[in-house]
């Protein structure tokens, strides 16, 4: 009886992504925009293949020993853009999250904090559950209260930069490695039940009194919960871009059409609708699945691939990652959330979005690449 080792690799997993690559660059070129999106999306495409090549070399180990530089390192940065001059970081869309240099290279550093986040939740997970059994209440408080502490500076100054999308990501990561580090329900759900009658109340107090959520957001985030609930009636001012994708979703229907309406920034977080429109609910539908087959691959990767918890729980933050970006997103497009300016992975246009997420993806494609064992093979 002989036994044979051989390197795995999930190649489904990098088809799907290179097709969402594929079908991002056919998109921006039919935006109406000219040709300089495409060639620069296609760098950034570029960059990022050599980044998860470069990853799919690391070593777990290693990445473990040198996360918490890389989380002290993000809120460096998420710091450094709070304070910074708006010459070095302006605002945007009400937000001060980017570094720009020169006019035509810009850095969203909250971008890679989420790469940071997961890393250093992982990681504080599997040493606490090295030391202490999971399971037990005061250990499960303790723990909590770590993964806590590590969510909430880079959740805090996101705020503090007026991002409360991004804000919102890092919490769905949170929560995700959350439930699966073995905390007892017990613990969980009295925080699930707070969080839901939380939201229960801001609703509550929106439809009563609107003005007073200007306690806790800015108008600018109030006027897309407005254009949100009726896009029609703000459709000349702070609901047009809902308007405008509405109908060029609508326009689409089944197989498509070439004949769409402008939607503004269609070439970022509103691509879908672009989408949408050129080929129907066909075409939608089939970039829906194309991203069911990347959760559903690493999903497979996390349970049968890894060798450690903290590779497993990498898998797990990376899947929260993705799958509340393409929720929120098409969500958002179709009318049934509101606006947050979260772009849809892979297929919006933007550098630090890009290159994020495909590191994000090549830490989970490099657990994928392991080594599987045969028995009784020649």
């Amino acid at each position: 009886m002989n036994e044979e080792t051989q390197n795995y690799f999930d190649g489904y997993l990098l088809l799907a992504i290179l097709s969402l690559m594929a079908i991002s660059c056919i998109t921006l070129l039919q935006t109406g925009l000219g040709s300089s999106f495409f060639m620069k999306q296609l760098v950034w495409f570029g960059l990022s293949l050599v980044v998860v090549g470069v990853i799919c070399l690391g070593d777990f180990y290693q990445i473990r020993k040198v996360t918490p530089y890389f989380y002290g390192f993000g809120i460096l940065l998420l710091i450094g853009v709070i304070v910074a001059p708006e010459s070095i970081a302006p605002m945007r869309n009400g937000a001060k999250s980017w570094f720009v240099i020169q006019e035509k290279i810009s850095i969203q550093p909250s971008e890679f904090m989420k790469v940071f986040l997961i890393l250093m939740l992982a990681a504080t997970i599997a040493k606490h559950a090295e030391k202490r059994a999971v399971g037990l209440v005061p250990g499960d408080l303790f723990l909590l209260l770590k993964l806590g502490l590590v969510a909430a500076l880079p959740v805090g100054l996101t705020l503090l930069q007026n991002d409360f999308g991004t804000s919102l990501v890092m919490l769905v990561i949170a929560a995700s490695l959350v439930f699966v580090s073995g905390i007892s329900w017990k613990i969980i759900m009295p925080i699930v039940s707070t969080a839901v009658f939380a939201v229960a109340g801001l609703v509550g107090v929106f439809f009563y009194k609107a003005e007073l959520l200007l306690l806790v957001l800015d108008e600018y985030q109030l006027n897309r919960i407005y254009s949100w609930l009726d896009p029609a009636g703000n459709a000349q001012d702070i609901g047009y871009q809902l308007q405008q994708s509405l109908l060029t979703v609508g326009a689409g229907m089944l197989f498509g059409n070439e004949e769409g309406v402008p939607v503004p920034e269609v070439e970022t977080d509103f691509i879908f609708s672009l989408v949408a429109g050129r080929y129907g609910y066909i075409g939608g539908s089939i970039l829906v699945m194309l991203y069911f087959v990347i959760i559903f691959r690493m999903v497979k990767i996390s349970i049968y691939n890894a060798d450690h918890l903290f590779e497993s729980l990498i898998c797990v933050g990376v899947i929260g990652w993705l799958s509340f970006h393409v929720f929120q997103n098409v969500g958002m497009v179709i009318g049934l959330l509101p606006i947050t300016g979260i772009p849809l992975p892979l297929l919006s246009y933007g550098g630090s979005s890009v290159l994020a997420m495909m590191i994000g993806l090549g830490l989970v494609l490099n657990v994928s690449l392991k080594t599987k064992k045969f028995m009784f093979s020649d």
